[in-house]
């Protein structure tokens, strides 16, 4: 059984690394691709599947040089060992199971985009040289709130008087946001853009749309660039839609008297 979870945690290393990697120089570096927000799995093994629980590995990334992990002889940044970069503190683990098989890769929780770059795995007491595996680490972005001057706020929405008539507000953006309508199928609806003005570097966008059903509908503002998105959702009823002398008479009477 212990060979079978063995087997299945290096096919995941691989699988995540998308590449097989060795240790001799000249090498390329392996690439490890993830989606903002996911953990990862970076990997760093000895061929010779020698035990290293008693050993010094050193995880750090390049340019500028950040201490990521290191262990030395059972003790490691989780446990007291100083010198871990502070970005990286409670977000680094190794897989202590694995040591006695030379598997020094670590796990990255939640990866940001500052996490991109690469990644060193040093054995620098390995006779008669050094073991050295380089990893490239690509977090690839998601549309969510973030938090930067100039990031659109959370959009003002209204109905207005005029019957099925939204408007949504996005002001002091920058870069430009695209403002858009969407229902609750996240379908994009036809609107109109009545302001779209910039003021000392900063945008005010306001959008309507009209609407002839009943239901929820959110205005999404988008900053690409800055892969910042942000939305407000607004509910609309029959009694928005259609005055009070057009709903049927099973309405009509269902709101009225016993």
């Amino acid at each position: 059984m212990e060979l079978i979870a063995r087997l299945f945690l290096s096919f995941c290393f691989l699988t995540l690394s998308g590449l097989t990697f060795a240790a001799e120089s000249g090498t390329p570096v392996t690439r490890v691709t993830v989606r903002e927000d996911d953990d990862v799995i970076l990997p760093c093994s000895l061929d010779t599947n020698e035990n290293i629980e008693s050993m010094l590995f050193d995880w750090v990334k390049e340019v500028p040089r950040k201490e990521v992990f290191m262990y030395r002889n059972r003790n490691h940044y989780n446990n007291g060992l100083p010198g871990q970069d502070v970005e990286f503190k409670g977000r680094v683990s190794h897989f202590p199971e694995e040591l006695k098989y030379g598997n020094a890769s670590i796990r990255i929780k939640q990866t940001r985009l500052e996490d991109n770059g690469t990644y060193t795995c040093i054995f620098p007491d390995i006779k008669p040289s050094e073991k050295i595996f380089r990893i490239e680490l690509v977090v690839e972005p998601v549309l969510k709130i973030r938090n930067f001057p100039g990031a659109a706020p959370k959009p003002y929405v209204t109905i207005l008087k005029e019957k099925g008539l939204l408007e949504c507000e996005v002001p002091g953006a920058s870069p430009k946001p695209t403002v858009e309508w969407r229902d609750s199928d996240n379908k994009t609806l036809p609107s109109k853009t009545v302001q779209d003005e910039e003021e000392h570097g900063r945008f005010h966008v306001t959008v309507q749309t009209t609407v002839t059903e009943p239901g929820c509908y959110h205005c999404v503002a988008t900053q690409m660039e800055k892969w910042h998105r942000i939305s407000s959702e607004i509910c609309v009823h029959h009694a928005c839609l259609y005055p009070v002398f057009l709903l049927s008479p099973q309405l009509v009477a269902a709101d009225g008297p016993a």
